[in-house]
């Protein structure tokens, strides 16, 4: 990673076969996430969104980047309590650290689908992962459950018959219906075995150390509209439908934090997302 995403990468922007040509000159959110994380899958016109973004609200780096360290907690947890395939939705770019590769530091065979809507993160999700087995990667609209559950690149890689991990990783406020939102991730919930698992991080409207409101405003670039960050009770109504574990809902940082390493700089536990994780029990 670089140190600071306003410094551009030293890396050449994503070009990939089969893109649309349009779809590079738009800001995408994966590739601008990518930038924040100090990637180099992404081009000038995502780096100009993310140094907005960050102009915005400086504290949006540090944001992501616990939002990718719920991740690595999420499904590592989800591992070790047996959970060996994983539907990750809002995928984004596979880049290090993403859901296959922690998953299987606890469980080797683990088989993980990643879906985007994004078709140059997916095309570059292909260059990177096209040869992993047990690994596929697909273009769809999360709001599609029944086409995504049913698509054969999914099907391909799990067995609905068992308990899967259904991850949305800091996706759900590009719904800008809370309603639907909620709808959707019920009726992936309805088409998983008790067993499985939900595992969700989402921009909070509500944290008063983050400015949602200016991150809404210039999050007006991106081709599919604003975010949409939410309240802790209406991230509690999304996640209902699931048995949370400790410590339930909470900001991403208090989420089973890891102790400091030897060595890490000291200093509060950044904020922005709530995130939960919990599993569909017998109904």
């Amino acid at each position: 990673m670089v140190d600071d995403p306003r410094t551009p990468p030293t890396g050449l922007p994503v070009r990939v076969g089969g893109a649309v040509g349009d779809d590079l000159e738009r800001p995408s959110s994966a590739r601008v996430y990518d930038f924040l994380l100090g990637g180099t899958s992404h081009g000038e016109v995502d780096r100009g969104l993310g140094r907005d973004l960050i102009d915005a609200e400086p504290l949006v780096v540090p944001i992501v980047r616990e939002n990718r360290s719920f991740l690595r907690r999420a499904v590592t947890l989800l591992a070790r309590e047996g959970i060996d395939q994983f539907l990750d939705l809002g995928s984004g770019i596979p880049t290090m650290g993403n859901t296959h590769e922690v998953a299987r530091r606890v469980r080797p065979d683990a088989r993980v689908a990643y879906v985007d809507v994004d078709p140059v993160a997916v095309a570059h999700g292909e260059l990177l992962l096209g040869h992993t087995d047990g690994v596929s990667v697909s273009q769809a609209d999360l709001r599609r459950p029944a086409e995504i559950l049913d698509a054969p690149a999914v099907t391909a890689v799990l067995d609905l018959a068992r308990p899967v991990g259904l991850l949305l990783f800091s996706v759900l406020q590009h719904v800008p219906d809370t309603d639907e939102a909620h709808t959707v991730v019920d009726e992936y919930l309805s088409r998983l075995v008790p067993g499985s698992a939900l595992a969700v991080s989402h921009l909070s409207a509500d944290d008063p150390r983050v400015d949602a409101a200016a991150l809404r405003r210039v999050s007006h670039a991106y081709p599919r509209g604003p975010v949409t960050p939410r309240s802790a009770a209406e991230l509690a109504r999304i996640v209902a439908g699931v048995e949370l574990v400790d410590p339930g809902l909470v900001f991403a940082a208090q989420w089973r934090p890891e102790p400091p390493r030897p060595g890490s700089p000291n200093g509060e536990p950044c904020c922005g997302h709530r995130a939960a994780v919990g599993f569909v029990r017998a109904r």
